[in-house]
């Protein structure tokens, strides 16, 4: 059994309540618009596992060490990890191909700072789009989302919703 905790387009945008929100989690994905490799370091010291794609503001460092895609399977769960992907009924050229060769049952992308969970019944997964965990963009609320993975199995979903103002927990 795994805990995953996922965000995107944080913009370089670091709130300490990731640290709260995943402290539990044995995965960190981050599904693009990274901004500076920092941010990453700092995910990584909450938890030693974090899996990154690049994104469309991403350049330098982060476009270097973190591929546009990313498949790979943990608990049994096959997962394909983008930034622009688009969701069901309307994936972004070519998607709907890699999801259906690679088997996927776990779609997650970023890209539209719009959260979306949803079910593609044709294609039999789970979509995700966690929204936006960064101030930059239009969105009025920024979300996160945990899950856990175990024997092939997503459960236990929660979106979790930041004011666009951080606040001290302590």
């Amino acid at each position: 059994m795994k805990k995953i905790g996922i965000l995107s387009d944080t913009h370089s945008y670091w709130d300490d309540r990731y640290a709260l929100y995943f402290n539990a989690c044995d995965e960190i994905w981050h599904a693009g618009d990274v901004g500076d490799i920092d941010l990453l370091q700092q995910l990584k010291g909450i938890c030693p596992v974090v899996r990154a794609v690049s994104g469309n503001i991403d350049h330098g460092i982060v476009r270097r060490v973190c591929p546009e895609t990313m498949k790979f399977e943990t608990e049994g769960v096959k997962v394909f990890l983008t930034h622009i992907g688009g969701y069901p009924g309307r994936y972004s050229p070519g998607i709907k191909k890699m999801l259906t060769e690679s088997g996927t049952r776990l779609f997650v992308c970023g890209h539209s700072h719009i959260l979306k969970v949803m079910p593609d019944k044709e294609l039999g997964l789970l979509h995700i789009n966690p929204g936006a965990a960064g101030v930059q963009g239009w969105q009025t609320v920024r979300t996160i989302v945990r899950l856990t993975l175990s024997e092939g199995n997503i459960s236990d979903l929660e979106v979790v919703e930041l004011t666009k103002r951080a606040f001290n927990i302590l």
